[in-house]
């Protein structure tokens, strides 16, 4: 394909977006985010073809249903033996670079106050991506706002 075609094939469709929750970091009870509030308001910029938000396996039921009811899907990494944590980052990134190196999104919003992920911000960039992170304070990496194409505070 051409790299006219593809971007006038691009032009054709919504923007395609990729979401990535650090559940970890911003699914506590001190900051109340609201997903079906912060869903609405990525889904004014396009359309959600990504959603996914990773726990660790202290993750309750309840929180997963939750994630699930307000069309997330959760990924649950586990550690390799019962007393290590998981790690939640490297699943993270792993599935966002996946995401980075697809042709068919557009945008990638990353949700996260953890300054980890700056080398995922910085290739997505590199890729002609567009790039949102989005998060709350106290705690919200500078590095990582200061990166990103365009910040959400949450």
């Amino acid at each position: 394909m051409t790299m006219l075609f593809k971007k006038l094939k691009k032009g054709l469709r919504k923007n395609n977006i990729a979401v990535f929750m650090d559940g970890p970091n911003v699914l506590r009870n001190e900051f109340d985010l609201d997903l079906d509030d912060f869903r609405e308001r990525l889904e004014e910029d396009g359309t959600i073809t990504v959603a996914k938000v990773f726990l660790n396996q202290y993750a309750s039921e309840k929180l997963i249903e939750a994630v699930v009811s307000q069309g997330f899907e959760p990924v649950l990494g586990v550690g390799e033996v019962e007393e290590e944590e998981s790690d939640v980052d490297v699943y993270m990134s792993s599935a966002a670079m996946e995401a980075v190196f697809s042709e068919d999104i557009d945008t990638i919003v990353l949700v996260t106050r953890d300054a980890d992920f700056l080398p995922v911000v910085q290739k997505a960039k590199e890729k002609g991506k567009n790039v949102i992170v989005a998060g709350m304070e106290p705690g919200f990496s500078v590095a990582l706002k200061n990166a990103a194409d365009s910040v959400m505070l949450l």
